[in-house]
């Protein structure tokens, strides 16, 4: 694996190149993640089959964050579904790319289904992990609220920022070695040993933003390609809890697709693509992109 920058309109956008086949796969990660959310996954089978490249989107990891619009009018600016998917497809034709499957995950889902709509000619395979139309809801601002929180906080140390991760409802019990490894490359430890968080939390509420102006229900029906819904049906806090996304949440979006097909998965939101269960995740990514898609380069 390599880390690279290209820049695009002015901002510069990190991504990790793990070598491997065609077609290519370009993982776009959810709403605060960044690019090495999906080293498990990739290592559980996908790379050296497949080329896969992953990305630090805008204002988030080691891509650049331009200023958050706060007008009232334009809360998303900057951060538009439109900006986001800019930075995708100028990534991709710089690197050489015209046709590769696109591997989304929550918002990065949403981000590639929104890209599958708008540029069917570039995608001619879509995963979609655990995101669908029903996240879209104004409801979300407040499901996302103590995300946010913790954000723009500083910690006093790596060992109490892990010890704080690892205690969070949706991880307790559940820990892999690769959910460390992911969050060692999620801060930055300063020279006081004090732990900043790469992510621009003004960045993700205009992401937020974008997310909900768009009319989801007509890009769900635009899209023409195949698209592979992966959900995680594993409790997204506490035994007994929901699942992020419930199976018939899920169901809906598949069915509203032209060419949908569900796959229930191990895991839940975060742990699908982690340990074990990236493994039947990864499968199914291999058996969806066949080698006939590829890429042209």
């Amino acid at each position: 694996m390599t880390s690279h920058f290209v820049e695009l309109g002015g901002i510069k956008i990190h991504y990790l190149d793990h070598p491997g086949g065609e077609p290519a796969l370009v993982l776009l990660p959810g709403l605060s993640a960044t690019a090495p959310i999906f080293e498990d996954l990739i290592g559980a089978g996908l790379s050296p089959r497949f080329r896969a490249v992953t990305v630090d989107l805008r204002g988030r990891g080691e891509s650049d964050g331009p200023p958050a619009g706060f007008d009232p009018a334009s809360p998303a600016a900057n951060y538009t579904m439109a900006e986001h998917a800019a930075d995708v497809v100028g990534l991709l034709d710089a690197l050489g790319l015209r046709r590769v499957v696109l591997v989304g995950h929550s918002f990065g889902g949403m981000l590639a289904l929104y890209l599958g709509a708008h540029h069917p000619e570039r995608f001619p395979r879509i995963v979609v992990l655990d995101a669908a139309i029903a996240v879209a809801t104004p409801a979300t601002r407040d499901l996302l609220q103590p995300m946010l929180a913790r954000l723009g906080v500083e910690v006093p140390s790596w060992d109490a920022y892990l010890t704080a991760v690892r205690q969070l409802p949706y991880l307790r019990d559940r820990w892999e070695p690769g959910l460390e490894r992911y969050f060692r490359n999620y801060v930055r430890i300063g020279p006081d040993g004090r732990v900043r968080q790469l992510v621009k939390p003004e960045a993700i509420l205009a992401a937020v933003e974008g997310i909900l102006v768009e009319d989801w229900e007509q890009i769900v029906a635009a899209i023409r390609q195949p698209v592979l819904l992966i959900n995680a049906i594993d409790p997204y806090g506490p035994v007994g809890s929901e699942p992020f996304l419930p199976r018939e949440q899920a169901m809906a979006t598949v069915e509203a697709l032209k060419y949908g097909s569900y796959l229930a998965v191990a895991g839940n939101h975060i742990t699908m693509i982690f340990g074990n269960n990236a493994r039947a995740v990864a499968a199914a990514i291999s058996a969806f992109a066949p080698r006939d898609a590829a890429s042209e380069r």
